[in-house]
């Protein structure tokens, strides 16, 4: 018996009735306890932050339906190891002994390159392997496209107060160690907010607490008890619990609301708490096309400017980039009619679904398109004075349809006159 093994892996659960959070894929009627009971799983990728249950769940659903479980990091493993595993898992499917396909976790998916994740494309097309991924980065910016069209992700959830207490209650009745302490709970509202919604921090601070006192002696947990024990700013358990969403909210609303301190100082709040800088830039890009658009196009190539210098600049510098594009976002005039107008149009599309293509509109590279008329009447704009001539570009069923309404900033303002000017903005369709 390891008396130095941790208490978050003292606990870690073995079934799905023991597994705590995340209801949503696992509660009655939740997508992957559906699969666990048919015994059919799919390969699929788990987004979350770190310590709500990813590696735990891949391996309760291994031993549920009985799988072979591989695993690999993707920080220590390269296209060499893949391959390997690869190898080991179309041994085992293609076995009349095997009761389910190979599963193969791979922790910080993100972390592999193109080339690592494009040698899993084949494996999992042909059900080789049953591959679950794990990543804390949005799976849109890091998993390649093949892979994402292959594997359904699902995103996991920081765990909530009441989780944090059927753990806390776990740790103190069932742990070996724990339950033969007498503890005292008086309080656990900072216990709950140093964990932040990971189940792995909070167990490792009450495996911090338990250490810190005499074996001999009573622990009493309290809030005062738990802050002077860790004696950190709040801000260093942050980055991806509960705050971390909240505090990117507040950083992007202060951009919206043109507020550049309380902008720089939120984002000071998330460099001090660890954040990713690559995560801030990237909101940053979304913020000046999504807020600022139009009013100021500068914004979006400053703000991609932003994202590039950081990943050759690196830290701790890369916040004063952070700093300068923050303020230049939040001191900008805003828009969001951009925004607006691709979710109009997406909206029509939906409704309309695929509506024709006017035949003047389409190329013709051959006869027969030709003598089916396509291109036939097609003005080119170049030809014209000012460089514009008056023709449909909609669908028939879309004709005279706005999806762009400029809004009442300098810039916007300029476009309007212009497009009253050529196609009659502003008047009545």
């Amino acid at each position: 018996m390891n008396n130095f093994e941790p208490l978050a892996e003292r606990l870690r659960p073995n079934s799905l009735d023991d597994y705590i959070g995340q209801k949503h894929l696992v509660g009655p009627g939740g997508i992957i306890r559906n699969m666990i009971e048919t015994g059919r799983v799919n390969s699929f990728i788990l987004w979350g932050p770190p310590g709500v249950g990813k590696t735990t769940l891949a391996r309760i659903i291994a031993n549920s339906i009985d799988a072979r479980f591989y695993t690999l990091s993707a920080v220590t493993s390269g296209v060499k190891d893949v391959r390997e595993v690869l190898e080991k898992c179309a041994a085992e499917s293609s076995s009349m002994f095997a009761s389910a396909r190979p599963i193969l976790f791979i922790d910080e998916i993100h972390r592999f390159n193109k080339g690592q994740q494009d040698s899993l494309l084949g494996a999992v097309e042909k059900g080789v392997v049953t591959l679950i991924g794990a990543t804390t980065e949005n799976p849109s910016f890091e998993v390649i496209r093949p892979l994402l069209s292959r594997a359904q992700v699902y995103t996991l959830r920081p765990l909530e107060d009441d989780d944090l207490q059927v753990l806390l209650d776990r740790a103190l009745t069932k742990d070996r160690i724990l339950s033969k302490r007498q503890v005292r709970i008086d309080s656990t509202e900072a216990l709950f907010r140093f964990s932040g919604g990971d189940a792995r921090k909070l167990l490792n601070i009450l495996d911090l607490l338990e250490q810190s006192m005499p074996a001999d002696s009573p622990i009493v947990i309290d809030d005062d008890f738990v802050t002077k024990s860790l004696q950190v700013n709040p801000a260093a358990y942050d980055r991806n619990g509960e705050m971390h969403y909240d505090i990117i909210s507040a950083f992007i609303k202060s951009i919206r609301g043109s507020d550049p301190d309380a902008a720089v100082y939120w984002l000071a709040r998330m460099v001090e708490g660890g954040e990713d800088p690559k995560f801030i830039a990237r909101r940053l890009v979304i913020s000046a096309a999504e807020d600022i658009g139009l009013a100021n196009p500068n914004a979006l190539l400053l703000a991609n400017a932003t994202f590039d210098a950081l990943q050759k600049i690196g830290w701790p510098e890369g916040r004063i980039i952070l700093a300068e594009c923050t303020v230049y976002l939040a001191t900008s005039p805003k828009s969001n009619s951009a925004y607006l107008s691709i979710d109009a149009a997406i909206e029509a599309v939906r409704k309309t679904g695929n509506l024709p293509v006017p035949l003047h509109l389409r190329n013709a590279p051959t006869k027969l398109m030709k003598d089916m008329g396509y291109h036939d009447g097609y003005k080119y704009a170049h030809d014209y004075e000012n460089h514009f001539v008056d023709q449909q570009y909609l669908p028939d069923a879309l004709l005279g349809a706005r999806f762009w309404s400029p809004q009442s900033n300098p810039a916007e303002i300029k476009l309007a006159s212009y497009m009253q000017l050529l196609r009659g903005y502003g008047k009545e369709s």
